[in-house]
C-alpha cells in the first residue's frame, strides 16, 4: 500500500502521527512488522521519550518521522508535512548514538556542513556556528578536529550540527548510549539547557527509565515487536537539577514506567510466539 499522508487535524501539533504500519520485506519469508497502528500526538516545545525493549521498532519510528525509511499505511506528518515536505523544508535535525563526525572537517565545518548545503554564505555560517559552539560550551574547539575530543564533547557537536539550521523538532536516537555514566547524565543536563534555550520540539529514542523520565514531559510505552504503543506516561517534575534523582516523585515516575513496560511483557510472554512475526 502507498503511504498516505492526511491534512493535520490540528496544525499547530509539531508532530501526528496515525495508524502507521512498517513492515520489512513484505512477502518473503523473512517478514518482518516493526510497527502496528501507531498513533501519537506531540505538541509543540514537548520532549517525549519512546521506550521499549529492544527490536521493538523505536528507532524505524524515529527514521519514519525522518524520512529515513518509509512506511506502509497510515500518515506522519511533521509540523502538517509529510516527512519528505519536511526533509525538503529543514523542518528536523537528527542526532544517532554515534557523533557521525568528518574527522577530516574541524569542529566548526562539521556544524557547518548542513548550512553549507543549504546554500548559506560563508559569514552567516561562521557567525551561526560560533553561536552555536557558545551553546554547547565548545568555543575553545572551534578548529580542533573530532578525533581530538571526548565522547560527550564529539555529541554536543553532533547536537550543534542537528540544530545549525534552526529546525522545530529535534529527533535523538539514543544520542547518550555510548557514554559512561556521568557524562551521561551531564549530557542530560546539557541538553535540558538547550532545549529551554531554544524552544525546541524533542522526541528522543533511550533504553533507560531514569534518562526517560529525567528528560521528558511525557514517556511514551511502546510493546515488543511489532511495536505498538502501550501507555504515554506524564511526567511533572518541573525545573530538572541534580536533586531531582534524589526525590521522591522521580522514583515514582521510573516505578510507573518500569510498571508499564513490565505489564505489557507480563500479559504478551505467553502470546507472542502466536503472532507470526519474528
Amino acid at each position: 500500500m502507498t503511504p498516505t499522508q492526511l491534512d493535520s487535524e490540528n496544525p499547530g501539533s509539531a508532530l501526528a502521527i496515525s495508524g502507521l504500519s512498517k513492515v520489512f520485506n513484505a512477502g518473503n519469508p523473512n517478514e518482518v512488522t516493526a510497527l502496528s497502528d501507531v498513533h501519537l500526538d506531540v505538541h509543540t516545545g514537548e520532549f517525549i521519550s519512546l521506550i521499549g525493549p529492544s527490536g521493538c521498532g523505536k528507532s524505524t519510528l524515529l527514521r519514519v518521522i525522518g524520512d529515513l525509511t518509509g512506511f506502509d499505511s497510515g500518515s506522519v506528518q511533521v509540523s502538517g508535512k509529510s516527512p519528505q515536505d519536511a526533509r525538503k523544508e529543514r523542518l528536523y535535525g537528527i542526532a544517532f548514538q554515534q557523533a557521525a563526525l568528518f574527522d577530516w572537517r574541524t569542529v566548526t565545518r562539521n556544524i557547518e556542513l548542513p548550512l553549507e548545503l543549504a546554500g548559506w554564505q560563508k559569514s552567516q555560517r561562521q557567525e551561526r556556528s560560533a553561536e552555536l559552539l557558545d551553546m554547547v560550551q565548545l568555543s575553545e574547539f572551534a578548529h580542533h578536529r573530532p578525533w581530538e575530543l571526548s565522547g560527550g564533547m564529539q555529541q554536543r557537536v553532533a547536537i550543534a550540527r542537528s540544530l545549525a539550521v534552526d529546525p522545530p523538532l529535534l529527533l535523538m536516537d539514543e544520542p547518550f548510549g555510548a557514554l559512561d555514566e556521568m557524562t551521561r547524565e551531564r549530557m542530560q543536563n546539557e541538553l535540558l539547557k538547550i532545549r529551554v534555550e531554544t524552544g525546541k520540539t524533542i522526541v528522543f529514542v533511550t533504553h533507560s527509565i531514569p534518562e526517560a523520565v529525567y528528560l521528558s514531559d511525557r514517556v511514551v510505552v511502546m510493546s515488543p515487536r511489532p511495536g505498538r504503543i502501550t501507555a504515554e506516561i506524564d511526567v511533572d517534575l518541573g525545573s530538572r537539577d541534580e536533586m531531582t534523582r534524589e526525590s521522591d516523585h522521580f522514583f515514582r515516575c521510573v516505578t510507573s514506567v518500569r510498571e508499564a513496560l513490565r505489564a505489557h511483557d507480563t500479559s504478551n510472554s505467553t502470546s507472542s510466539s502466536h503472532r507470526g512475526e519474528i
